[in-house]
């Protein structure tokens, strides 16, 4: 069986554990919890004919881009990077923190979530912006912690990616 290591990084408060719970135990709470550290989870998949086992790193929201622990980050196959679409600020700190990862564990595979689509009327995120990133190569797909729009299927993508 296959084991991949996954980061959950982003700012505070963009959906990063919402995200987990909703992927690992089918739930969703309106109760916030601050992560402190990391808070590690495991799912079992299966992409294309082998088990997969995705060990799922929730790490602290950082608004600081230097306080990404590189530690949390070694031995990650990918990670996915979430912004909050009702927070515009959420997505410079989303490419802070993929310039930071690039150059301290190299080039790996990583999907953007532009979370909280259950909201996407309240989102003041720069669509033109989120357009020039996927023009340099970032894959962005709309997810909802709450009502899990297209939260199963992109973890199963990027599984998808890490088994190639």
């Amino acid at each position: 069986m296959l084991q991949k290591k996954i980061c959950l990084l982003g700012a505070f408060g963009v959906g990063k554990t919402s995200l987990v719970r909703r992927f690992v135990d089918t739930i969703f709470s309106d109760a916030y919890l601050t992560t402190v550290g990391v808070k590690i989870d495991k799912k079992l998949l299966t992409v294309g004919s082998e088990q997969m086992a995705l060990i799922l790193w929730d790490i602290a929201g950082e608004d600081d881009i230097a306080a990404v622990r590189v530690s949390y980050l070694r031995g990650a196959a990918g990670y996915l990077l979430v912004i909050d679409g009702t927070r515009p600020e959420t997505l410079d700190t989303a490419v802070s923190i993929q310039g930071r990862v690039d150059a301290e564990i190299g080039s790996v595979p990583f999907v953007a979530l532009l979370n909280k689509a259950d909201l996407e009327e309240d989102w003041t995120i720069s669509m033109e912006r989120i357009a020039q990133l996927e023009a340099a190569g970032w894959q962005f797909r709309r997810t909802s912690a709450k009502t899990g729009a297209a939260v199963e299927e992109t973890f199963q993508e990027l599984a998808a990616l890490l088994a190639r």
